[in-house]
């Protein structure tokens, strides 16, 4: 079994992947801002600690001794690219230091692409808030693609995921397009999304690229 640490793992897919990756008896390290604010946390195979993604000694300090790390951490009170920005560099910087060679982290459906070379984020009559959420991702991104880290980004569904769902352990991984909807799938859920994180923090099927999940 692995050693893993996430960074984010208060939120709605951090608690799942925790739960996941626990579940499947890997070591898990449950990063969050503030561990008193997150009892749901607690249980086998998992630490809960406090640490600030967007510092590089605080990702290096709670990294150390770890074989891949999950990043699903995101911050809505902060503009998105200073956010995405802050983390990534002390992501590159704190795993780098601590030894931790893999990075699987989270993506957005709408950095995927309707065409080539257009991605869904820069179509016409996009919604200005959401690229410019989409924005912080894309540099995010951009820093990863310039670092010697072996990482992925997973880009689910641009739609809202269910967070009610219950786990099916169904996905498809397709590539750095907008999937395809097929007839009678429902929405995705954040629970099936936790399978295909931890799958590929387990596999590392997938090194340097962005790619879609999706039912």
């Amino acid at each position: 079994m692995s050693r893993i640490v996430v960074f984010g793992a208060g939120g709605r897919a951090g608690v799942r992947v925790v739960a996941e990756a626990a579940g499947r008896g890997h070591e898990v390290t449950a990063v969050v801002r503030d561990p008193g604010r997150h009892p749901e946390l607690g249980g086998a195979r998992v630490k809960v600690v406090a640490g600030d993604v967007t510092d590089g000694g605080s990702v290096a300090s709670v990294a150390a001794g770890h074989d891949v790390a999950l990043q699903v951490a995101a911050r809505l009170d902060v503009p998105s690219e200073e956010f995405y920005t802050a983390a990534t560099r002390a992501l590159v910087d704190g795993l780098g230091r601590a030894g931790v060679p893999r990075l699987v982290a989270l993506g957005i459906g709408s950095l995927l692409e309707v065409s080539p070379g257009v991605r869904l984020a820069d179509t016409p009559g996009f919604p200005a808030d959401a690229r410019a959420f989409s924005l912080g991702h894309a540099a995010e991104l951009e820093l990863l693609e310039a670092s010697a880290l072996d990482w992925v980004v997973i880009a689910p569904p641009p739609v809202f995921l269910d967070a009610e769902a219950a786990r099916t352990g169904r996905y498809r991984f397709g590539d750095g397009r907008v999937p395809e909807a097929r007839e009678g799938d429902p929405a995705f859920s954040y629970a099936d999304l936790a399978v295909a994180l931890v799958d590929e923090a387990e596999t590392a099927a997938h090194r340097r690229v962005q790619v879609a999940v999706s039912y």
